[in-house]
């Protein structure tokens, strides 16, 4: 029996094939339990950020990168103790398939280390968001947004510069320092990306806009819904979808209509020449009296200039940043009161009663006229 488990197959012992199986089979049997005891010692660190943290989300999040990368990493680990069959020693185009398969066993383990990380930074993102919308900071969640899509990028690239490291065995670091021309090129080959980037972080830190302000850029109104590495999303009034480069969106006057403390109406009223002075006056009174209403914050009426087809009337009044719906239904009911006003005081629009006579044409005969 002894001699059985010391027996030779594919150059291991058959003892250490049950072993390494062994270990393979518990861990992926406990991989549940382990995940998330590691997750609940993990969530004791970051409960500091805050209070309230959600602890099933947490490890519903964690949980399974946890496991996958525990698995992952006993089961090559334990691989690692066997050496490679001779038998299955071959080439590839002149690499060995021995290096070939540490090669795979590498980016596997790389790959899910780095999924274990992004999720971690989901979850501190979420955290990050929940926090904003309790502590009132609504307008900071897109911030949080960037700078977790930035972290996942950064991630990304180290990513990749393991993989080249530690699977093909690249010198990054001469890779990285050779860069000098190419990288020149490179930055001079990706200028308005680059630009667009450096201008993201503007938008973000200087704050003249985020996700969900309204604003007027280049002849575009709309809602923001998106900002982000490169470019800022907006909803228009026409419900289209419009791409705007970032750099465009710092060097350009942007309106942010969300930020403005009043919105303004206006009437310009020209009236008949028919109109006395006593009317004017009372006219002038009566709109102001209209405009005494609990939305109207402050109005300006005044009789502006005497022309010779009409007397202007400038009327502008203000009330709160309220939604254009609200806004609109007070211009509508200024506007019929108004119009009330002057049916009840005989005034009329410039131009409105203007009639015009046609007159026979003179030196003609009244049968020529016929």
């Amino acid at each position: 029996m002894h001699d059985f488990w010391n027996s030779i197959v594919f150059g291991n012992p058959l003892r250490t094939y049950v072993i390494v199986a062994a270990t393979i089979l518990i861990v992926v049997a406990l991989k549940r339990v382990i995940a998330r005891l590691i997750a609940r010692l993990i969530f004791r660190f970051v409960r500091r950020m805050g209070s309230g943290l959600d602890k099933s989300a947490f490890l519903d999040l964690l949980g399974g990168p946890i496991g996958i990368f525990l698995v992952l990493f006993v089961s090559i680990t334990s691989i690692e103790k066997l050496h490679f069959p001779g038998e299955l020693e071959f080439d590839i185009y002149e690499v060995r398939s021995k290096t070939i398969v540490q090669a795979i066993a590498v980016i596997v383990l790389i790959v899910s280390f780095i999924w274990l990380l992004l999720r971690l930074v989901d979850f501190i993102a979420l955290v990050l968001r929940t926090k904003a919308k309790t502590g009132g900071g609504v307008r900071d969640n897109q911030m949080i947004v960037f700078i977790r899509d930035f972290l996942k990028a950064v991630l990304g690239i180290i990513g990749i510069l393991m993989v080249l490291h530690s699977a093909f065995n690249v010198d990054v670091s001469t890779y990285v320092g050779g860069l000098g021309l190419a990288g020149a090129a490179i930055a001079l080959a990706a200028k308005e990306s680059i630009e667009n980037l450096i201008a993201s972080f503007v938008i973000f830190f200087d704050k003249p806009f985020t996700a969900g302000d309204v604003l007027k850029v280049n002849n575009i109104s709309g809602t923001v819904e998106r900002i982000g590495l490169r470019s800022t999303r907006i909803r228009t009034d026409q419900k289209t979808y419009v791409t705007v480069p970032n750099k465009q969106m710092v060097d350009s006057v942007v309106d942010n209509l969300t930020l403005r403390t009043q919105r303004k109406g206006e009437l310009r009223l020209e009236l008949s020449l028919s109109s006395s002075a006593e009317q004017l006056d009372a006219f002038v009174a009566g709109i102001r009296k209209i405009l005494v209403k609990d939305k109207v914050q402050n109005s300006t009426v005044f009789l502006d200039n005497i022309t010779g087809s009409a007397y202007l009337v400038n009327v502008d009044y203000f009330s709160a940043p309220v939604v254009i719906d609200e806004f609109n239904a007070l211009k509508q009911q200024v506007n019929l009161e108004v119009l009330r006003l002057m049916e009840g005081m005989g005034l009329s629009i410039a131009g409105s009663s203007t009639t015009i006579t046609l007159s026979p044409a003179t030196g003609g005969t009244a049968e020529g006229q016929k």
